[in-house]
């Protein structure tokens, strides 16, 4: 064997064993981290920035996936900016991380510029022409199942094996593994604790409130934290929202609320009054101070002195009563129509509208600067049909009352009449809902809400939304509905279904595999 082949093969097993022992080092330096008993933060930070430095990566992360949100995101980075990982969120099955981590199997992309799977939702990479920048990601795993992975980019040219930086990825997600299962652990329960104490603090002030305003969809918890920032303060409130949507509710909530609570609460809703009589009756009027004017008559906002005016439908106030308005809020005084003496006031207000008013405003028919003054703290009530998710809590809370009213034992509402009150469009909004139940309720000779118990207007809505289906979809899902309301009643109980609905066991499990029904989804329930 000549010189040339000898020196040659001496050489590769050198550079071999310098990279044993390189990656043995690097295995050596993790294990030191894990030892030292730092925060787990801090020691996936610094596994990461190992792999930096042993692998020459331009980026890397650790990718954990949070099941409430059936997301994966990064966790511990390395050459990524914070902004660049608030994006970096990937659902299972989305792009290279989310296929690794949904198949369990590591991937190695030679050049990013040709891989459709690489979403680079970062966008740390700007533009292409990276077809020299090779990506690799590999699964964490743990006790069988996966929960996250360890991306990193690396310049490589294409002619280069990435064996090497596999296996050690690898074994250092091996190493990791139940360090990232703490860690992920730790931050469902931070998010969790976090939702139980916001919740908490909705639920404790609610208690001492009325508790009409209801709901848990993510609009409605935006309203409770408004309402518990701004009810302990003396700010004027402004609400807006469409016709039915509560606005009342939200401003007795503030009220109950607040530290006036158990002062003087006047309502006035100037929609109800005549123009010529609003003034009158809002600030009050002297003894003879026009005709008809018999004897002296405090007006709203002195009989609201030291406590708060609720002014619904404040858009309808017209432009005289506006001026007048302004100056109170503006004073902090008022006079009556036809004396002389000036009353100070001490009155929080809410005003609420269904109109736009920054419209009526270009229009000229509200006046800028009270505006201004009126729209001090905002809170919006929107539509039911922008919180869908609250439709049967509150169907539930009026069933309950429109029962106890009427003295039914009315107890539930049917699958199919579920299905037309969610589907509903609710123009009405939360007043059309309670109207719906208690006609309901009226009608009602059973101890269950049906479709056919439901107004005409949902009905129709109903047979408007099936045109689009063909007979036999329309039959499966009325019978769908039928034992999905039996399974209800006998707890997933087949054979008592089936004794319910006069067939057998055999006959209703068959249809129950058909029509894709889970008869367990029904048990305890």
């Amino acid at each position: 064997m000549s010189d040339n082949v000898l020196e040659s093969l001496n050489e590769e097993l050198y550079e071999r064993i310098q990279k044993e022992i390189e990656s043995t080092d690097l295995i050596y330096k993790i294990g030191r981290i894990f030892s030292a008993g730092e925060d787990l933060v801090s020691m996936l930070n610094q596994v990461m920035e190992q792999l930096a430095k042993r692998l020459s990566v331009i980026r890397g992360a650790i990718n954990v996936y949070n099941e409430q949100q059936e997301r994966i995101y990064i966790d511990s980075s390395y050459g990524y900016t914070s902004e660049e990982v608030k994006k970096g969120m990937y659902k299972p099955g989305e792009g290279v991380i989310g296929t690794v981590f949904k198949t369990g199997k590591p991937i190695v992309v030679p050049s990013i510029d040709n891989e459709p799977l690489f979403l680079n939702k970062t966008g740390a990479r700007k533009g292409r022409g990276q077809g020299n920048c090779v990506f690799i990601c590999v699964p964490i795993e743990t006790k069988g199942s996966v929960i996250g992975t360890i991306s990193i980019d690396k310049e490589k040219q294409y002619s280069e094996s990435f064996l090497e930086e596999l296996n050690i990825l690898s074994t250092v997600a091996i190493m990791i593994a139940t360090a990232v299962d703490e860690r992920r652990h730790a931050l469902m329960r931070e998010e969790e604790l976090k939702e139980e104490n916001r919740l908490l603090k909705i639920k404790l002030n609610r208690s001492k409130s009325s508790g009409k305003l209801i709901g848990n969809s993510q609009l409605m918890r935006d309203i409770y934290e408004k309402i518990l920032l701004v009810a302990p303060t003396k700010s004027t409130v402004l609400i807006n929202g469409e016709s039915g949507t509560g606005k009342e509710i939200i401003a007795d909530e503030v009220y109950e609320n607040s530290d006036r609570k158990g002062m003087p609460y006047v309502k006035v809703n100037i929609a109800a009054l005549p123009d010529n009589l609003i003034e009158s009756e809002l600030f009050g009027h002297e003894k003879g101070a026009f005709t008809g004017a018999h004897s002296q008559k405090k007006g709203r906002f002195e009989l609201a002195n030291g406590g708060t005016i609720f002014l619904d439908e404040i858009g309808d106030l017209n432009l005289q009563g506006q001026v007048k308005l302004l100056r109170v809020l503006q004073e902090k005084s008022i006079e009556r129509i036809g004396g002389t003496k000036t009353i100070p006031l001490d009155v929080r207000i809410i005003a609420a509208t269904h109109q736009n008013l920054e419209k009526k405003v270009e229009e000229g028919n509200f006046r800028l600067d009270l505006y201004y003054r009126l729209n001090v703290f905002q809170i919006y009530s929107p539509p039911l049909r922008e919180r869908k998710a609250d439709i049967m809590l509150l169907a539930d809370y009026f069933l309950e009352k429109y029962s106890a009213e009427l003295k039914k034992r009315i107890n539930r509402i049917s699958s199919e009449a579920i299905n037309m009150l969610v589907s509903y469009h609710w123009p009405g909004n939360v007043r059309e809902l309670e109207n719906c139940i208690q006609r309901a309720v009226i009608i009602n000779e059973e101890n269950v809400i049906r479709s056919t118990h439901l107004p005409p207007s949902l009905q129709i809505a109903e047979s408007v939304s099936q045109r689009n289906m063909t007979l036999d979809e329309i039959e499966n899902q009325y019978i769908k509905d039928i034992i999905i309301d039996n399974l209800k009643i006998t707890s997933g109980n087949i054979t008592k279904a089936a004794q319910r609905l006069g067939t057998t066991k055999r006959i209703l499990n068959y249809k129950i595999k058909k029509l894709n029904i889970n008869f367990m989804d029904y048990r305890n329930k």
